[in-house]
This record gives structure tokens, C-alpha cells and sequence, in this order.
């Protein structure tokens, strides 16, 4: 099967295609998946570009969406031929103890879904949302569960609230889009033209741009009335902070 493979110390000249053998029949416990389709995410661009990021020879991708082509015993919840995707914390099915680094994650600690198929446990795949197709699906596992945790999870959001989203990454759309369909305004930023029309089109009832207005957080506070924003998702870290928390 068809392979990417980091070398170390990581870069994008060392990253790599690769044959490999394809794995034999899962054991117990597992599944087999052929992976169609996986999603990049700014973490999977990390884990490449960072000198030591990854372990040598480590296969990336957090993200993989497939069809189950085998079972191994034991297995119940899926059947060959359910369309599947992955799970960002394998081992993490329940509780509020919530993992806190990336050693078992896919594509970072562990080998992840550049690849033609794998055999996981069971507990690293749940069930794909009916009638979404693999590359939908795979957006699901870093981008889709961020947002969602984000809003609801730790945000608790209410129809009615204002929500914050910055830019126009995975992240930030799937929370436009969440929060929009529970019934949220959302305000948005962007520094381009185009992609204030786009975020528009998903629903944006306001978008700054944060090159005309570097203030953007005042922008936000005179668009509400001096309230400000309900749940800000911060994605951009110490370029942003500031102007969030204002």
C-alpha cells in the first residue's frame, strides 16, 4: 500500500511516499479500514514542518474517513462496508479526565491515516453521519470536534447569544455554521474581500476586516452595543488574544 512517511528531524523535504505492506487481518478488537479520504488540519502542518515534532518514519494525518473491510472477532459495533472515521483521543471514550498531550493521538504520537489502510482498535473509528461523503466526513475529527466543544460543550451556547469566530480556518467555519443553525448572530473576521462574501453566504451577520480595523475587539463591542461577544472561539493565540478578551 501506498504510504507517507515523515523522516526525521521533519520538514517538508522529508516527507516522503513510500511502499509499504498492507496490513493482514485485524485481530481481535479491530477493524480494517480503507482510508479514502483524511482532512489537513494547521496541526498536521506542525507535526510536519517542526524539527522533532514526530518520531522517524512517523506516518501523519489526524484525520481519516473510510469503508470497514474487515472485523476481528469480538467487534460488534461495526460490520465490512460501514463508512467510518476517526477519533482525535483513541483511548479517551468517557469521563471528564481529558487527555492532556498528544502522545496517543493519530498522526502525532502515533502513526496516523496517510495511508491506504490500517487496522485499529475498534474504539479508534465511530460511524460516519449518513449520507456524508468520506471528505466530509474527515473534516469531523480535529476541526468539527474543536468547534463543537467549543460552543456547546465548554461555551453552553443558547440560541440567542453572539458568538465570535476569527478568520476563516476549519475551526473557525464549523462554528460559524454550528452556531448559525442553534440560532446564534455570529460576527466574523477576515483581512480579505472575497472571503467576507463567503463568510456571508455561511450565514456571518457581520464581518470585520481586521486589516482596515486592527481594533477589531472595539468593532465588535459598538456592533453589540458595548455587551460584546458571548463565546469568542480563539484560534488565533497571542496575535488575537488581546483583542479577544477586550
Amino acid at each position: 500500500m501506498k504510504v507517507m512517511q515523515l523522516a526525521a528531524p521533519g520538514g517538508f523535504e522529508n516527507l516522503k511516499l513510500v511502499e509499504l505492506p498492507a496490513p493482514a487481518a485485524p485481530a481481535a478488537g479491530e477493524i480494517q479500514v480503507r482510508i479514502h479520504a483524511s482532512s489537513l488540519n494547521y496541526h498536521d502542518l506542525g507535526v510536519v514542518r517542526r524539527p522533532g515534532a514526530a518520531a522517524d518514519g512517523r506516518i501523519p494525518m489526524a484525520d481519516g474517513a473510510g469503508l470497514v473491510t474487515a472485523v476481528g472477532a469480538g467487534v460488534t459495533e461495526f460490520a465490512v462496508g460501514d463508512a467510518v472515521v476517526s477519533t482525535f483521543f483513541p483511548q479517551w471514550l468517557s469521563g471528564r479526565h481529558v487527555p492532556s498531550d498528544f502522545q496517543l493521538v493519530p498522526g502525532d504520537g502515533v502513526d496516523g491515516f496517510a495511508r491506504e489502510f490500517v487496522n485499529l482498535p475498534a474504539t479508534s473509528f465511530t460511524h460516519a453521519p449518513k449520507g456524508w461523503s468520506h471528505a466530509e466526513a474527515a473534516t469531523l475529527t480535529t476541526a468539527g470536534l474543536t468547534a463543537w466543544r467549543a460552543l456547546v460543550v465548554d461555551g453552553h451556547l443558547k440560541a440567542g447569544d453572539t458568538v465570535l469566530v476569527l478568520g476563516t480556518g476549519g475551526v473557525s467555519i464549523f462554528a460559524l455554521q454550528m452556531a448559525k443553525s442553534m440560532g446564534a448572530t455570529v460576527i466574523a473576521t477576515t483581512s480579505s474581500a472575497a472571503k467576507a462574501e463567503q463568510l456571508k453566504a455561511l450565514g456571518a451577520d457581520l464581518v470585520i476586516n481586521y486589516k482596515e480595523q486592527p481594533e477589531w475587539g472595539d468593532a465588535v463591542l459598538a456592533a453589540t452595543g458595548g455587551r460584546g461577544a458571548d463565546i469568542v472561539v480563539e484560534v488565533g493565540g497571542p496575535g488575537t488574544l488581546p483583542q479577544s478578551i477586550r
